[in-house]
């Protein structure tokens, strides 16, 4: 077999989702020809797939040593800078792009992107509709629509960050007409209605979903966000298992642009009740996604763990080398499972996937030795006067009252402990208020 037959072999493997086995060609590939640049391109998008962007970015670099007047090569480096939190990076490596191909559309969507995250809106605009004029000349002479649809999807975004919901519901349903399976634009489509106050055209998106996917969670727990109507009292395993597979890759750099809060505020909580790092705490990350707090909290742990649903969010913790033990569970039945066994258990936005709090913190409860502690916040209710003490959100995220936070945590066994306003992140420019808690088990 050529070098040739053997790249296309592993080539088709890796589309197909047969990492393990594409790697191993790869790199044997490779081990015969080490400057063999499209090998050191696709080893590296494999090998930020499998969460090692680090590598990804030294490979694909050295590809573009190589073959310096590569476009795709040049885009992907940029989508992996940026999904690393290296913007400027990314925005140099995209234009380098476009300076070899300056019709490229996917680096015109993503540099839209980019600009939209600093609520740079003319440009961010100005780079969509120009990426949406070359995927719909794309599509129009026979080329895959995914790109039209994903632009369409983004400008939807951008659209309801500007207030200009109409125009958010017209994108939305176009990137819906192009690729009916889009989930995010259906999602975007139902928000926008939403915030429009057409409840009625908001329910019927997600009716219309379930009417083609009656099993989807995603669908199911919007139009219970959307109505009111048969709201769960904590988020379903399938929906928060699938929502975050889905963008376990971009996590980390979605959240950079959303000014994530939680993490610092858990870590600093921790440190304030228990003083200097002294590696002495086992420490458990409750909903720990990709990691973000325990590179925060290591110092403090004789032994940390982290447990989350989604395993694409465990596969990025991973790679970060800083936990003991990282465990695939439901977080309410593992913590449950294992009494008094840790010293510590933080939890960074986790519980805004649960309306009602009394169960998992009296599993937390348990899961703690004798004077041990509990950090966590929660997202809070706007206007804690006008009704029940959670609501399922539009956005899918529960909101909790502050006097609803104290209760389940008197009920659970802690300490009383009075939250602290804090804000958590921003969404579509905006604040959002949350509650951060430090309580302690007798």
């Amino acid at each position: 077999m050529s070098v040739e037959e053997a790249l296309g072999h592993a080539l088709r493997l890796h589309r197909a989702g047969h990492l393990e086995p594409a790697e191993k060609i790869y790199r044997a590939i490779l081990g015969l020809c080490p400057d063999e640049a499209e090998a050191l391109h696709l080893l590296g998008m494999l090998r930020h797939a499998r969460g090692d962007s680090a590598e990804a970015i030294v490979l694909i670099r050295r590809a573009l040593a190589r073959v310096p007047d590569a476009p795709g090569a040049w885009n992907n480096l940029g989508n992996v800078l940026l999904e690393s939190g290296s913007v400027e990076e990314a925005i140099a490596a995209y234009r380098r792009c476009l300076e070899f191909v300056p019709d490229f559309a996917e680096a015109h969507n993503n540099l839209g992107t980019i600009h939209r995250s600093r609520s740079e809106w003319s440009l961010a605009e100005d780079a969509y509709q120009r990426a949406l004029q070359l995927a719909q000349a794309r599509a129009e002479a026979g080329e895959p629509a995914e790109l039209l649809a994903d632009v369409h999807n983004n400008l939807a975004g951008l659209m309801l960050a500007r207030g200009r919901l109409r125009a958010a519901v017209d994108h939305a349903c176009r990137a819906i007409t192009v690729s009916p399976g889009q989930v995010g634009a259906r999602k975007l489509l139902g928000l926008a209605y939403y915030t429009l106050g057409e409840f009625d055209k908001a329910a019927e998106v997600y009716r219309s979903w379930l009417a083609d996917e009656p099993d989807n969670p995603i669908a199911r727990h919007h139009l219970a966000a959307c109505t009111g109507e048969a709201v769960p009292a904590r988020a379903a395993d399938d929906y928060v298992e699938r929502t975050f597979d889905a963008f376990a890759s971009s996590f980390d750099e979605k959240l950079q642009r959303l000014h994530y809060r939680a993490p610092m505020q858990v870590a600093q909580a921790l440190e304030d009740a228990c003083g200097a790092p002294a590696a002495r705490l086992d420490i458990l990350d409750a909903g720990c996604g990709t990691g973000l707090c325990g590179p925060l909290v290591r110092a403090h742990a004789r032994r940390l763990e982290g447990v989350d649903l989604s395993a694409q969010m465990l596969q990025r913790a991973e790679c970060r080398r800083v936990y003991d033990q990282l465990n695939k569970a439901e977080l309410g039945a593992f913590l449950a499972a294992r009494p008094a066994a840790w010293d510590v258990v933080l939890s960074a936005d986790t519980l805004c996937y649960f309306g009602e709090l009394g169960p998992v913190l009296a599993a937390a409860h348990g899961a703690l030795r004798r004077g041990g502690r509990l950090f966590f916040t929660v997202e809070a209710v706007r206007d804690e006067d006008a009704g029940p003490p959670f609501v399922l959100q539009p956005n899918g995220r529960y909101a909790h009252t502050r006097d609803h936070v104290v209760e389940a945590l008197v009920a659970a066994g802690f300490e009383a402990a009075l939250p602290s306003a804090q804000v958590l992140r921003t969404e579509g420019g905006e604040p959002v208020a949350g509650w951060l808690v430090a309580a302690c088990k007798p």
